[in-house]
């Protein structure tokens, strides 16, 4: 039988009063560095930025490594996208009308419902004397002003003329229309649709950004923390119109669902590549100027919480792997495409065996563009990998292009749907009780549900908290500086995680006989609050110490030693370059770096992995999360798997729901998608559990740990008013 810990909790541990830095003398007693002086942990430099930094993607040597890299990197994207797991699919409803007919094809207007009341919007082209099942291409638009009806302007067309760019001066108004009249003269059936907040889509706004009227606990909008908690994104959005596109393009009855391409430029080049890498469907890729180890995308509609986080684009395009990827540089971020980035995606490729599927052509004497010299390169790829059957080469002949008339979609017969901030609340609303629902029906019955939970719902912590325990060896103690304290050794030191140059200030306690037991505490204070005012241990570690097990106490980024005043980071550094609203998206900063809750739950798999290595044979580790710091170890305990033996969670009732900014320390983007805490917590069945700060054992991890077959593994207790408790373990 285990032993049971009986101790007293300090009243401190309850009302939060404990003062550590009253005490100036005593305070050193904790102190791993010198004063004023800071961890060497790279955390404390510059956020990674979506423009500012390289993003090169690293091949893996064999097919099976590249099966687990590409299954992590698409759920990566699923999930940043509001898309782990697929929202409902609901009727969409379409509307075709008002054709055109062009002598060889014909144009009509689309309009459908990718969720109940929100339109997707676009032309479908249709090429005329062909019969049977037809190859189909995707045409998202991309940054073009007013999208789909982008008319480049007759001077302009001019010297796109002069420069080699264009080859008409009426067609060369504009190329989106352009690709699109070529494709169904090559047989192909084309829907050309709208961006979010473009042309005939503009029921939601494009570049809303942060908005303070929007910013509201209920009834929120897109870029608020209430949105921003359950991962509802305007990338999201447009990734789903994507999918929900390719269903009903699908569908049509002279569509071949077998040879559907997609292709888009910049904007329209990052919806090309996401939809490949989240829909297995497509057969061929063509993102134009837009796959780079440069700049990322500067759009909000591009950019989501955790989308880029130890990736990049390149990482993601490589997700269309073994489907045919051709792409084009320009003289922008992408235009050393072929010496940084083609190479790897070649690697990839061959070791796949289809190296002759993967191409990029660099363009640099053009400015960023789908001009007629890119296109021409796009049709090479599409008649080659479709089987189109022409010969080469293609040359793209004049027309007579749409007029906005001709392409809108809206009249007197089709009126415009509701728009606006009011439309906006009720479409999050949709999708939130959607996604409520999901989970609540995830909610485990049996061992078998409960493996669909860990899967859906651990499957996106993994994602957001984004590591596990570093591996046996690689958290290692630097400065180490042995003594005692009382009756105990005592010994302070920095654990460092070696391959990622980041370090953490710690203070380990051992009783000076033997030991097989580790507590590793965690308080939100850091270390220091493993110790009275007068510098002496707490009631409660001096009560784990006499029962024979060694205490390790750290400071997680952002607390102790990593600030100048000892007091916890107050506010997560966000980036920001200026002040215009979209520049405080959150999707701009943990899109490429861990929000401060996954960088502090980070450094607790720190300590649990140093805590296993402290004595022989390995000791059992139990960690402990009290006085509110139980949200940091319960996602630690969910990615520890068995090492952690016994976990002592103090909710102190938080959820993620609650957090109202989105530079909160405590902010973690789809904190709240997943059931908020309780799901994560609900991820530690069948693990033995002590669960405070909670009126009641939550449903869902009340159900987690019955499923298990284990419920007795969960304990529910309270501190009593005058502080004391006793430890079921």
């Amino acid at each position: 039988m285990p032993s049971r810990v009986c101790f007293r909790l300090a009243p401190t541990l309850i009302v939060g009063l404990m003062v550590v830095g009253v005490v100036s003398a005593e305070t050193a007693v904790f102190r791993v560095l010198p004063e004023g002086k800071q961890p060497d942990d790279r955390r404390l430099g510059r956020l990674v930025h979506l423009s500012k930094d390289y993003f090169p993607f690293t091949p893996p040597a064999t097919p099976e490594q590249w099966a687990e890299q590409s299954e992590r990197i698409g759920r990566r994207v699923k999930v940043a996208a509001g898309i782990w797991p697929m929202p409902t699919k609901t009727p969409a409803n379409a509307v075709v009308h008002g054709l055109v007919d062009r002598g060889d094809y014909t144009v009509e207007k689309v309009y459908f419902e990718s969720v109940p009341g929100h339109f997707v919007t676009g032309n479908l082209y249709r090429p005329k004397g062909r019969e049977g099942k037809l190859p189909g291409v995707l045409c998202p638009h991309g940054h073009f002003a007013n999208g789909r009806f982008y008319d480049l302007g007759a001077n302009d067309v001019r010297w796109s003329l002069v420069r080699g760019e264009e080859r008409f001066e009426v067609g060369g108004r504009s190329p989106l229309q352009s690709r699109c009249v070529q494709l169904a003269r090559m047989g192909c059936v084309v829907f050309h649709y709208d961006m979010v907040g473009y042309a005939d889509s503009r029921q939601v706004g494009h570049y809303a950004g942060v908005r303070p009227e929007m910013n509201t606990p209920e009834r929120w909008g897109y870029y608020s923390p209430g949105a921003e908690a359950r991962l509802q994104t305007l990338f999201g959005l447009q990734t789903y119109n994507s999918i929900r596109t390719l269903d009903w393009f699908a569908e049509l009855p002279d569509v071949d669902p077998a040879r559907i391409a997609v292709t888009g430029c910049s904007g329209g080049g990052t919806q090309t590549f996401v939809l490949l890498a989240v829909d297995p469907r497509p057969a061929v890729a063509f993102p134009a100027v837009m796959v780079s180890t440069a700049m990322q995308g500067g759009c909000t509609c591009e950019n989501a919480s955790y989308l880029r986080i130890d990736c990049g684009n390149v990482d993601i395009a490589a997700l269309a792997a073994p489907r045919p990827l051709g792409m084009t540089g320009a003289d922008d971020w992408t235009k050393e495409i072929a010496a940084k980035g083609l190479p790897e995606l070649k690697r990839l490729y061959k070791m796949l065996g289809v190296e002759d599927r993967v191409m990029a052509r660099p363009l640099v004497h053009f400015p960023h563009n789908y001009n007629y010299v890119s296109r021409a390169v796009m049709y090479h790829w599409l008649n080659k990998h479709l089987g189109l059957g022409f010969d080469e080469p293609i040359v793209e002949e004049d027309y007579q292009p749409l007029s906005i008339a001709e392409m809108s979609v809206w009249n007197d017969d089709h009126p415009k749907p509701p728009s606006g901030p009011e439309y906006e609340r009720s479409l999050l609303e949709w999708i939130t009780a959607d996604s409520d629902r999901q989970m609540a029906q995830l909610v485990p019955t049996d061992r078998a549900s409960l493996e669909r939970f860990r899967e859906v719902v651990g499957g996106a912590v993994d994602i957001m908290i984004g590591r596990g325990l570093p591996a046996a060896g690689e958290v290692v103690a630097v400065g180490r500086e042995d003594g005692e304290l009382g009756e105990w050794r005592m010994s302070r030191m920095l654990l460092r995680e070696q391959s990622r140059n980041e370090e953490i200030p710690a203070v380990l306690l051992e009783p000076k006989g033997d030991y097989d037991r580790v507590i590793v505490w965690i308080d939100r204070k850091g270390k220091q609050g493993m110790f009275g005012d007068d510098g002496m241990p707490r009631r409660e570690i001096e009560g784990f110490l006499s029962a024979g097990a060694a205490v390790l106490g750290v400071d997680l980024f952002g607390q102790g030693e990593f600030t100048e005043d000892g007091k916890p980071l107050a506010k997560a550094p966000m980036n920001r370059d200026g002040d215009k609203p979209t520049q405080a998206y959150a999707g701009y900063t943990f899109g490429y770096n861990p929000p401060v809750f996954s960088a502090r739950v980070h450094d607790v798999l720190k300590a649990v992995a140093f805590a296993r290595q402290l004595a022989k044979p390995e000791p059992r580790v139990w960690l402990f999360g009290l006085d509110g710091a139980g949200h940091w170890v319960a996602a630690a305990r969910a990615q520890a798997g068995d090492v952690v033996e016994r976990a002592a969670i103090d909710t102190a009732g938080f959820r993620f729901a609650d957090v109202a900014a989105c530079d909160d320390p405590d902010f973690l983007p789809g904190g709240a998608k997943y059931l908020d805490l309780p799901g994560i917590i609900a991820l530690s069945a069948p693990h033995p559990v002590w669960l405070l700060g909670e009126t009641e054992v939550p449903p869902v991890v009340k159900a987690a740990y019955e499923a298990s077959g284990h419920p007795e593994s969960l304990q529910k207790t309270h501190i009593a008013p005058d502080g004391s408790t006793t430890a079921p373990f």
